[in-house]
C-alpha cells in the first residue's frame, strides 16, 4: 500500500490534533475516581464521546469492510447490535446503575450477591474486554505496518506508545473528549467515502458485474448465524464495563440515559458506509487482503487530503477501542481486587492492633493501607493495569496475525455476557430474589459452558451456551427463594 508524504502528513496531523487535546484534558486528573469516571460530572458530550469511541473501534469500521468484502451487507449487523444495544441501555440500564453512585460493574453485583462473584465476574469481565481491544490491534497493527512500511514488531510498539498516549494520563475523561472529536472526524469522512462506494458500485456495470448474489441482501447467508452474531453483541453492550464505565461517570441518571441513546445514533449508522467500501473493494480489487480493504480504498481511492484525514479517524477508532477497553480492565482489577486486598489488610492490622493492650494509644486512623516500604497509590495501580492490558492485548493479536476481527469481537462477547447479563438484570431489575450461591453458580458454570463451547467447536454462537446454563441456574435460584419466603 502506497502512501504519499502528504497523506502520512494528514495521517499524523489529524492523529496528534485529536490526542493533544486528551492529553490536555488529563491536567485535571489527580485521583483515582477523576481517572476512572471523571469526576462524575460528565455531561451527555462527554459521556457518548466515551461510549461511542469505544464501541466504535476495529470491528466496527476495519473489520466490518473486512467481513463485507466476502459476506456483502449482513456484515453491518455488527454496529447495529451495537446501536441497538445501546438504546435498550438508555431505556432501563442506565438510570438505575447510574444512581447507585459505583464504579464498577463487578462492585454492583458484589453489592447484591456477595464478594465472591463480584470477584469473579471482575476477572470473567477482564476477560472477554481483552480479547475485543485484541480485535482493534489487529487491523491496527497492519495499518501502522503498511502506512510506515515497517514490520509488524515495531508496529506493535508504536500502537501501545499511541494509546498509552490517548488514555494512560486522562483516562475516562481523555476517552470522552478524544471520543468526540474522532467521532466527528469518523462520522464525516466515513459518509463521504460510503457515498462514493455505493456511487462507484451503480454507476459502473463491470463492477456491479462482479457482485455475488445476495451481496445488499442483510441477511444473505446463514440466517440463524447472523442473528446469533446480533443477539450476542446487543448482550455484550449491556454487560461491558468499558460502556458502563462511561454511565457511571455522567453527572446524573438522567444525563446517563440520554447520553446511551446519543451514543447509539453515533454508533449504530458507522457500519454502513464501511460495508459499502468492503464490498466495493472486493469486486473492484479483490487482490487485495480483506482486512486492507478499508484502509487501501481512502488512500488510494479518495482525495489526498480527505484519505489522510478519514485515515487519521480509523487510526483513531482503532487507538480509542483499545484504550477504552483497558481503561475498563483497569478499573475493574485496581477498584474490585487491589483496592479490595487493600482494605482487607488495613483492617487485619487494626484488629491487630485492637487485640494488642500495649498498642491501644495508637491513631488507627493513621495506620497506612498496606505495611510496606513501597505504597503505590490506587492512580498509579489503575494506570499501570491499564498500560499492561493494552501491551498484552497488542502482543495477543501480534500473534494471531490473519485472525478475523470479527472473530475476537463476537468471542469477546460470549465470554462477558453469558454469566454476567442476567444476574447482573435481575439485581437491577427483580433484587433480592436470587441467592448469593445461585448468582455465583450461574456466572461461573456458565462461563465454564461458553469456554467448552469454543474450544470443542461447538456449532452456535458460545454466548447462547453460557446463557442457557445461567438461565437454569438463575431460575432454580429464583424459585427455592420463592419457596423459603
Amino acid at each position: 500500500m502506497e502512501i504519499s508524504l502528504f497523506q502520512l502528513v494528514a495521517i499524523c496531523a489529524t492523529i496528534a490534533v485529536v490526542l493533544g487535546f486528551g492529553i490536555r484534558a488529563a491536567s485535571s486528573v489527580h485521583s483515582t475516581k477523576g481517572f476512572s469516571v471523571g469526576g462524575r460530572s460528565a455531561g451527555v458530550p462527554l459521556v457518548a464521546g466515551g461510549i461511542a469511541g469505544t464501541c466504535v473501534g476495529g470491528g466496527a469500521t476495519v473489520g466490518t469492510a473486512q467481513l463485507a468484502a466476502t459476506a456483502g451487507l449482513s456484515a453491518w449487523w455488527f454496529t447495529i447490535g451495537s446501536g441497538v444495544g445501546l438504546i435498550i441501555m438508555g431505556l432501563f440500564y442506565a438510570r438505575p446503575l447510574r444512581r447507585t453512585a459505583l464504579e464498577t460493574i463487578p462492585q454492583f453485583l458484589a453489592q447484591n450477591f456477595g464478594l465472591t462473584c463480584g470477584v469473579f465476574s471482575s476477572i470473567v469481565s477482564s476477560i472477554g474486554i481483552l480479547f475485543s481491544a485484541v480485535a482493534s490491534c489487529l487491523p491496527a497493527i497492519y495499518i501502522v505496518s503498511a502506512i510506515f512500511g515497517i514490520p509488524f514488531f515495531p508496529s506493535t510498539i508504536l500502537l501501545i506508545l499511541a494509546v498509552a498516549a490517548y488514555a494512560f494520563f486522562g483516562g475516562m475523561k481523555s476517552a470522552g473528549v478524544g471520543g468526540i472529536l474522532k467521532m466527528i472526524v469518523i462520522w464525516v469522512t466515513m459518509a463521504i467515502a460510503g457515498a462514493m462506494a455505493a456511487h462507484s458500485l451503480f454507476a459502473d456495470a463491470s463492477v456491479a458485474a462482479a457482485l455475488p448474489e445476495g451481496t445488499f441482501n442483510l441477511l444473505h447467508g446463514d440466517t440463524g448465524h447472523i442473528l446469533a452474531n446480533f443477539s450476542s453483541v446487543v448482550i455484550g453492550m449491556l454487560c461491558t464495563q468499558s460502556y458502563i464505565q462511561a454511565i457511571f461517570s455522567a453527572s446524573n441518571p438522567r444525563t446517563a440515559s440520554v447520553a446511551a441513546f446519543f451514543a447509539a445514533l453515533i454508533s449504530l449508522p458507522v457500519g454502513l458506509p464501511c460495508a459499502l467500501v468492503g464490498i466495493y473493494m472486493h469486486a473492484a480489487h479483490p487482490e487485495v487482503t480483506p482486512i486492507l480493504s478499508l484502509p487501501v480504498y481512502l488512500l488510494t481511492e479518495q482525495p489526498s487530503l480527505l484519505g489522510g484525514i478519514a485515515m487519521g479517524g480509523i487510526m483513531l477508532s482503532l487507538i480509542g477501542s483499545i484504550a477504552g477497553l483497558s481503561l475498563g480492565i483497569g478499573t475493574m482489577l485496581s477498584r474490585d481486587i487491589f483496592h479490595r486486598a487493600r482494605v482487607t489488610l488495613r483492617a487485619r492490622k487494626i484488629h491487630k492492633l485492637a487485640d494488642n493492650p500495649e498498642q491501644q494509644e495508637i491513631d488507627i486512623t493513621k495506620i497506612p493501607t498496606v505495611n510496606h516500604p513501597y505504597h503505590f497509590s490506587e492512580l498509579a495501580v489503575t494506570r499501570a493495569i491499564v498500560l499492561a492490558t493494552i501491551a498484552l492485548a497488542a502482543f495477543i493479536a501480534l500473534a494471531n496475525e490473519g485472525s478475523q476481527v470479527l472473530f475476537w469481537n463476537y468471542l469477546s462477547m460470549a465470554l462477558r455476557s453469558g454469566g454476567i447479563f442476567l444476574p447482573l438484570s435481575f439485581a437491577i431489575f427483580v433484587p433480592n430474589t436470587v441467592t448469593n450461591l445461585g448468582a455465583t453458580l450461574s456466572m461461573a458454570l456458565s462461563t465454564a459452558a461458553a469456554l467448552i463451547a469454543v474450544f470443542l467447536g461447538a456449532a452456535g454462537n458460545p454466548l447462547f451456551f453460557g446463557l442457557a446454563v445461567s438461565a437454569l441456574l438463575i431460575v432454580l435460584s429464583y424459585l427455592r427463594h420463592r419457596q423459603t419466603d
